[in-house]
């Protein structure tokens, strides 16, 4: 029986200790682990390692943070790792120095079904685009990002009513055995190797600011309301409340009659707020104003004095 391969693993937040735990659980030989450095966290700015770090101590594994990828001492050190693959989640961007050293290769976990939803973002576009479904796929890393060949892919409905949050869980669970499926298939020389379709229905996935989250009423119901679930809880989908900056993590539709310009607001000052949009309304059901937690409607309410409220 051949020899596991011998594996280093890139990754940063916690979508990617999810993989590396599963590797590590599925006896699988991680020789070294490359993540973020320590950053600036909290008030007191004191220095926290990453998600994927705290992990790979808890494991003994050896863990590598280099601060520039094309050092040419940290390339050094990884080749003497002699590393048969490298496996990456979540991680940035790699120079081809790195990822075409191993023998084996180097492939990446993404969120999404490739080749729909390449870039930073592909469970939050995929929500807020209404999609029904999304997924995991591993691709060997090429010199174009995310467009590589395709190994495996897992399908994922998403539910009317996911956040992105709520699907990121189940697509970190679901990408984690993936992750070990390719390991294994790459290391039996095994695996499909499928080229990606370049079509012109692609649907991208860029990065977030926080100009993406500013909610305009004017748009139908619908959008307005995968958007909020598309960007919670990170970063969150905001408006204005008064005058004051106001995170929206959930909504509801609703059916109320009654006349207003698109981002007017209707409520009781006790359990409801409902928003008018472009063809409708929405009620907020968990929000957080600026200088606040985040809480439901009722404890918001009791809490917060509207401008205006409709018996």
């Amino acid at each position: 029986m051949e020899a596991s391969p011998r594996i280093v693993f890139m990754g940063t937040p916690d979508f990617a200790v999810a993989s590396l735990k599963a590797l590590v659980e599925a006896g699988k030989n991680v020789v070294a682990v490359i993540t973020a450095a320590d950053k600036p966290a909290g008030r007191g700015l004191k220095l926290t390692p990453s998600p994927v770090k705290v992990y790979a101590a808890s494991q003994g594994l050896k863990v590598l943070q280099p601060e520039k990828l094309r050092n040419r001492d940290f390339l050094q050190e990884l080749r003497s790792l002699s590393a048969d693959l490298f496996v990456v989640v979540a991680f940035r961007m790699l120079p081809e120095a790195v990822w075409s050293m191993p023998r084996l290769g180097t492939f990446n976990l993404h969120a999404s079904l490739l080749p729909q939803y390449r870039g930073a973002a592909p469970i939050n576009w995929a929500v807020i685009n209404g999609e029904e479904a999304t997924g995991v796929s591993t691709f060997l890393i090429e010199k174009e990002i995310d467009t590589g060949r395709i190994i495996f892919q897992d399908r994922e409905r998403i539910h009317p009513e996911d956040t992105a949050g709520d699907l990121y869980e189940r697509l970190m669970q679901k990408g984690a055995a993936l992750v070990v499926k390719t390991v294994d298939a790459l290391g039996a020389g095994s695996f499909p190797s499928v080229v990606q379709d370049a079509n012109d229905d692609l649907r991208p996935a860029p990065k977030l600011f926080r100009e993406d989250g500013q909610i305009d009423w004017q748009k139908d119901t619908s959008s307005i309301y995968n958007l909020v679930r598309g960007l919670s809880p990170y970063p969150a989908a905001w408006t204005t409340l008064d005058g004051l900056n106001c995170k929206i993590y959930r909504t509801e539709k609703v059916s109320f009659q009654g006349s207003a310009l698109p981002g007017d607001y209707v409520t009781d000052g006790k359990s409801y707020l409902y928003f008018k949009t472009g063809d409708g309304w929405l009620a907020a059901t968990e929000l957080q104003l600026e200088g606040k937690r985040k809480m439901g409607i009722a404890d918001f309410l009791r809490g917060y004095k509207p401008a205006s409220t409709r018996s």
